[in-house]
């Protein structure tokens, strides 16, 4: 199936309400398991490369070239998305090797100075009918944003969205990255502020650290995309651990490798069929009918 535009699913997601899962890849074996999720539940994926991603790989081209493969040879419906960039060039990149969307973060910066960033990158990306998101705000984790007491201003990120018409905005709402355990308490009537606010879909990052109830409730509040790393990092990790205790000889990486990477694609699964159902009765199908 040819690569499916970011922009048609989070347009779609936003039409029925439910949730958009977009998961991070690490290497080649994380892209591999979490287009198998898609197949197997038949809901769209994100499939999102950070800026952390590429450094660890030592160059973009590579995993994105791969991650790209595996999203036009699946018969799912598949977005590639750039995570984090804080570089405006590796935004630019992205765009040329032909993902669907970018995240400019700009959000260590002040607003002028983000603002005028964030510009930059919506002119380049648009030009290429490639989605852009943004950050108003630092998100936790990421030394800042979704910090205790932090919190996007509706008013501020109105006033944002509407200076770099960027397509989606990331909020800060009360969760954190890289957080192991599921205890991140969200404002939910904040959320609900930001939405009735802002023209766009909301993002809500650092989903790793909120209980599957409160994700639940979020989107029914109006969060539409939802980031998850960690929490699927630590699936791959524990089954890998799993399998080396049980096999101590064990030497050949294929054979520890593929149990994380099943184990993250039974709960890449589980996590999408949450997202797909906590909005208003979980209605499947694209713009044009079907996913």
């Amino acid at each position: 199936m040819p690569l499916v535009p970011t922009a048609d699913l989070l347009h779609a997601a936003v039409g029925h309400r439910t949730g958009l899962a977009a998961f991070n890849v690490i290497q080649l074996e994380t892209a591999e398991a979490l287009v198998d999720a898609a197949e197997q539940t038949g809901l769209p994926v994100i499939l999102q490369i950070s800026q952390n991603c590429v450094a660890y790989h030592g160059s973009l081209e590579p995993i994105a070239a791969a991650t790209l493969a595996l999203a036009r040879e699946s018969t799912a419906h598949v977005a590639v998305h750039l995570d984090h960039a804080e570089d405006e060039q590796l935004a630019r990149r992205a765009v040329e090797a032909g993902f669907g969307s970018v995240m400019f973060d700009g959000s260590t910066l002040d607003y002028e100075h983000n603002v005028a960033a964030t510009v930059r990158v919506v002119e380049h990306a648009h030009a290429n009918d490639v989605l852009v998101e943004a950050e108003l705000g630092e998100i936790g984790g990421k030394d800042g944003a979704h910090a205790p007491g932090v919190r996007t201003d509706p008013a501020e990120a109105r006033r944002f969205v509407e200076e770099t018409g960027v397509d989606a905005l990331a909020v800060a709402v009360g969760s954190s990255h890289a957080m192991t355990e599921r205890t991140a308490a969200l404002d939910l009537d904040r959320i609900a502020q930001l939405r009735h606010a802002v023209p766009v879909p909301l993002v809500l990052h650092g989903s790793s650290g909120v209980a599957d109830e409160t994700i639940e409730q979020a989107i029914r509040a109006g969060i539409t995309k939802v980031n998850v790393s960690t929490h699927l990092n630590r699936f791959f990790t524990d089954a890998i651990r799993a399998y080396l205790t049980a096999h101590p000889e064990a030497v050949d990486p294929r054979k520890y490798v593929r149990e994380g990477r099943r184990a993250v694609t039974a709960e890449a699964a589980r996590l999408m069929t949450l997202f797909d159902v906590a909005g208003h009765g979980g209605a499947r199908g694209t713009e044009t009918g079907h996913r």
